[in-house]
Parts: C-alpha cells; sequence; structure tokens
C-alpha cells in the first residue's frame, strides 16, 4: 500500500533532485528512500524496481528540456534559433546535470516513442528547415547538432576546457557560428 502523502510524482522529483545532487548513475532506490526519510520497500508502492525509477527520471528529463528548449526557439529563426535551441540544452545540463544525463538512458522502443524524446526531434527539424536542407539530410544534421551539444557539454562539464586560452564560452560562440556556416552551405549528397 502506498505510503500517505507520497505520491509517484513526487517519488520521481525526488529522484531528480537527487540525480542532480549525487549522479544519476548513483541513484538507487535506497539512496532515494534515504532522502525521502522512508524504508526501501515503501518505495516499491511508486516504482516497480531501479530500472522503473530510472526510466521514469529519464522521462520527467526529456519533458522538462523539451519544455524548456521549446520556450528558448520560440519565435526565432537561423542563427538565433540555434543559438537558442544549444543554449537550452547546456542550461539544463549546468542546472541540472543528473537529469540532463538522465535524458540519455536507453529506454526501450515503446517508452522512446511516448516520451518527450520525438518532441526534441521535431524541433530540431523544425529549426533545420530555416537552414532549407534537403530532407534527406535532415537527420544527418540533426543527429550532428546532438553529437556537437552533447559533446561539448559533456567534456565542459568535466571540466576539459578549463586548463586554458579561449574562454570555453568563446569556443561554445565559435563552434555555434560554425555549425550555423555548414547548415547554411550544407555539403551535397554523395550517395
Amino acid at each position: 500500500m502506498a505510503r500517505a502523502g507520497l505520491a509517484a510524482e513526487r517519488v520521481v522529483r525526488a529522484g531528480a533532485e537527487l540525480a542532480d545532487e549525487i549522479g544519476f548513475e548513483q541513484v538507487t532506490p535506497s539512496e532515494l528512500a534515504r532522502k525521502l526519510g522512508i524504508r526501501t520497500a515503501s518505495l516499491y508502492s511508486h516504482v516497480k524496481n531501479a530500472h522503473d525509477l530510472k526510466t521514469r527520471i529519464a522521462l520527467l528529463a526529456l519533458e522538462e528540456l523539451a519544455d524548456q528548449a521549446a520556450a528558448a526557439i520560440a519565435g526565432r529563426a537561423g542563427r538565433d534559433a540555434l543559438g537558442a535551441f544549444a543554449n537550452a540544452y547546456r542550461d539544463y545540463a549546468f542546472h541540472h546535470p543528473g537529469r540532463f544525463a538522465a535524458a540519455r538512458f536507453r529506454l526501450d522502443t515503446a517508452t522512446a516513442a511516448a516520451s518527450a524524446g520525438p518532441r526534441h526531434s521535431r524541433m530540431t527539424r523544425a529549426l533545420l528547415r530555416g537552414y532549407d536542407l534537403p530532407e534527406l539530410q535532415e537527420t544527418h544534421a540533426v543527429r550532428l547538432l546532438g553529437s556537437v551539444f552533447n559533446g561539448y557539454v559533456e567534456l565542459e562539464m568535466a571540466g576539459s576546457f578549463s586548463h586554458s586560452a579561449p574562454s570555453s564560452e568563446e569556443s561554445w560562440t565559435e563552434i555555434l557560428d560554425a555549425l550555423d556556416s555548414l547548415l547554411r552551405n550544407w555539403p551535397a549528397s554523395s550517395s
């Protein structure tokens, strides 16, 4: 029986907060129960197991990130939209590092399809329409942007760019300008 006052949504939000505090990989039902001041067995009234808990945190993170990105790009196009979109991801990662990691948690096909993941893809494709890419090239561009944003942020959060000049902020701006240029001049397909 579920504990009075403890709802599944509260459990998942507490799990997301815990992920930001200790890292997503470190989140376990026992750690979360300790944070909530309950017995681990009580937690299982709200989540099936550790995988279910992590899946629910991932779904929450994907939804929050999609909302943040959508708000950032509303009414923008071209380089302005690209920068706003990229900065939404980067800001989310710095404010919610555990949730950002959770957003990359592998979901099963049905769960992924029902998540906010496809919304991220649709937003990226909408952003790319401002660059007039051939439809067949959009998937490559979506993957490129995701790889650059995630890779840069991961390295930056790990301190990889803090040892030398220029600043990571300056590099980020230059990279976004380079991506904008590439998207405006996307190479013709060789296939």
